[in-house]
């Protein structure tokens, strides 16, 4: 090729990109807007996560790790944090790409634009001939790089759920900013436990992040008698939100949703259902009431966590043709089968570039983006995805085409769109249908879905 394959993010899946790239000789350019491998995933490091260590590594990864012989493969048995996923391989790795024979991989590199050289969007002529533009902001200020090909691997972690019911953020959700965390706090630590400990807690979300910290506060709160904790659920009832428990073949998700049970009926925490926040009101003693669209209030209230999900972002792909589920935001063709209200993360086809292709030729979404808000991405779908990409810009249309992927079933859950109506609840658990979005194993970190929170 005459330019290079831009990847953006160096994180799980856009690594696993390079590395395929790497093994077939092709030329790349990793951008990753943080500081090192993996900053995304360090901002959760203290989580541990639902998939072993078998299911963390990409295979064309390991194998360039072993032939560099510097790499001590980890037990492929055990369940690391952020952190160890981090240092022990995402660094590692980055740093045999980097010294691979026509690789690159940059930090610091932020890509806020993504076209066709000389041509805007509305331009059809030569399109498909010409290379891309790729905007980067740096340490030294702005560039334009030209690729041939452009896999985006940036993940969802930079913008989280807000709390408000709307898609918005709530009125006043800005302006109370310094009680509200977004994500999942380290508990273990004893600043951050400091900051709860004794206080009035309100958790907004139902996922397995959610349940992380609902066991977290649970902990904090036997031992700090005078914590208390609100969960603010937009369903009507908690029902099955715990997920497959045994029935969930990633062991660990399912003890997490055991252990988020036991803790919600523990009372240590009251459950505040059918709660879909409208506003975030200063009191007069700087504590906080949140109010419901159905006037619901919890009153009280010292900090709130949100921990709802995230969505991707595509304000730096404003210049390339996008086709796009206008609900999830995913890739359109992905959308039925990845959708929370229906689907299990087992029951997601094997899927590669074609399903991953997008109009504008040679741009492809990979990774936690390709699921745009829809929960549970698994990293061994997203480089199961790369694969598949990686060989059809290689032109090898046969491996491309070769997509094999078997996932653990998720269980039992309720999908989001059935949060009104408790019949309908009672539908989806009775016929095994229900989202990816149930619970995993808790231990001491909390335990978060395999790429999730970030990648």
């Amino acid at each position: 090729m005459q330019h290079p394959v831009v990847i953006i993010g160096a994180g799980p899946i856009g690594l696993a990109a390079a590395a395929n790239a790497a093994e077939r000789g092709m030329d790349f350019v990793v951008l990753e807007a943080g500081a090192d491998a993996g900053s995304a995933v360090g901002e959760w490091a203290h989580v541990r996560l639902f998939s072993s260590w078998s299911e963390l590594v990409d295979p064309a990864a390991r194998r360039l790790l072993d032939a560099a012989g510097t790499w001590t493969a980890p037990d492929d048995g055990a369940y690391p944090t952020g952190g160890e996923w981090r240092d022990t391989y995402l660094q590692p790795l980055a740093d045999v790409l980097a010294a691979a024979t026509g690789g690159s991989v940059r930090y610091h590199a932020r890509v806020v634009g993504v076209g066709r050289a000389g041509r805007d969007l509305m331009v059809d002529s030569g399109r498909e001939s010409d290379p891309f533009a790729v905007h980067v902001e740096g340490p030294a200020g702005r560039e334009r790089l030209l690729a041939s090909a452009v896999v985006d691997a940036s993940g969802t972690w930079t913008r989280p759920n807000p709390l408000g019911a709307d898609g918005y953020p709530a009125l006043g959700e800005s302006e109370n900013a310094a009680r509200i965390t977004y994500g999942i706090p380290d508990l273990n630590d004893p600043e951050v436990a400091a900051r709860y400990a004794g206080k009035h807690v309100a958790v907004a979300g139902k996922g397995a992040s959610a349940q992380g910290v609902l066991v977290g506060l649970a902990k904090l709160a036997r031992m700090a008698p005078s914590t208390r904790v609100s969960w603010l659920l937009r369903r009507p009832e908690v029902g099955d939100a715990f997920g497959g428990g045994d029935n969930d073949q990633l062991e660990q998700r399912g003890k997490l949703g055991q252990d988020a049970k036991a803790a919600a009926s523990s009372g240590l925490v009251t459950n505040v259902t059918q709660f879909r926040t409208e506003s975030v009101r200063a009191q007069d003693d700087g504590r906080l009431t949140i109010a419901s669209v159905n006037d619901q209030q919890v009153a009280d209230v010292d900090e709130v966590i949100v921990v709802t999900g995230f969505r991707p972002d595509f304000g730096f792909l404003s210049e390339v043709r996008l086709d796009l589920d206008p609900a999830l935001g995913a890739a359109r063709v992905l959308a039925e089968q990845i959708h929370p209200d229906h689907h299990s993360c087992g029951d997601v086809a094997p899927h590669g570039f074609k399903e991953l292709s997008q109009p504008e030729q040679g741009l492809y979404l990979v990774g936690m983006k390709s699921y745009g808000r829809a929960p549970s991405f698994l990293a061994m779908t997203g480089y199961e995805q790369v694969r598949s990409v990686i060989a059809a810009l290689d032109g090898d249309l046969e491996a491309a085409g070769r997509v094999e992927l078997v996932l653990p079933e998720t269980g039992v859950c309720n999908g989001a769109g059935a949060f009104d109506d408790p019949d309908a609840v009672a539908v989806l658990a009775g016929s095994g249908g229900g989202g990816c979005c149930g619970p995993a194993a808790a231990s001491e970190p909390q335990l978060v879905t395999l790429g999730r929170p970030g990648q």
